[in-house]
């Protein structure tokens, strides 16, 4: 039985094809600008492409943020992709003084550039298993993803479970905390690695 999965569209994220992707994992889902449909939801997914600033400010003016929080802290299942997992911090050091949800303490850090390491990183990377992420469980140990960034989510924010990336410093690659998930890399331009990441999650989250 399929999953209803409600995938925010707020005006800062790559919609179209997050919602192929979804769907190519075996989900129902519904592409949503109004607020009052999150309270209905399975899950949520809050993809986000863009400037820190940009992103919490189309999120904020969507009115999305307060329902997001409501379900968040209900147990609802929240799914962050990219800058959507970054805005689940305190904030970043993109746009200093814009607040992030705040749902994960820490912040957003620039990755500096250093010999054999341009910013943003683009390219693949591998993904280092640690305790036992819902999205990551039985992953291949030499699995790799695709990102696109020059912000990462530092490996001393508190989450246990998850999967570290190195590029000059290590950083959260994806990540499970409660009810909270999330993936700095585009899933759907990780291929196969990336379609079973997100199977896990309709296998493993939303049952």
């Amino acid at each position: 039985m399929s999953a209803g999965v409600l995938l925010l569209d707020y005006g800062a994220g790559n919609v179209r094809s997050a919602a192929k992707a979804l769907e190519r994992a075996g989900m129902d889902v519904r592409v949503s600008a109004q607020p009052a449909d999150v309270a209905h939801a399975d899950a949520v997914v809050v993809p986000g492409q863009g400037h820190f600033r940009q992103v919490m400010e189309a999120f904020d003016t969507s009115g999305f943020h307060g329902p997001v929080m409501d379900a968040a802290r209900a147990g609802t299942p929240l799914l962050g992709i990219c800058v959507g997992m970054q805005m689940l911090l305190d904030g970043s050091e993109e746009a200093p003084g814009v607040p992030g949800l705040g749902l994960v303490p820490g912040t957003v850090r620039r990755f500096e550039v250093a010999p054999g390491h341009k910013v943003p990183q683009m390219g693949w990377n591998g993904l280092e298993l640690r305790g036992d992420s819902p999205l990551l469980r039985g992953l291949d140990a030499d699995a790799y993803a695709y990102f696109v960034h020059s912000y990462y989510v530092p490996a001393d924010v508190p989450v246990d479970d998850g999967a570290l990336a190195h590029y000059g410093v290590p950083f959260w690659a994806a990540f499970s905390r409660g009810n909270l998930h999330a993936t700095q890399f585009h899933p759907e331009k990780s291929g196969a690695v990336g379609l079973g990441i997100l199977d896990r999650f309709r296998r493993h989250v939303l049952g």
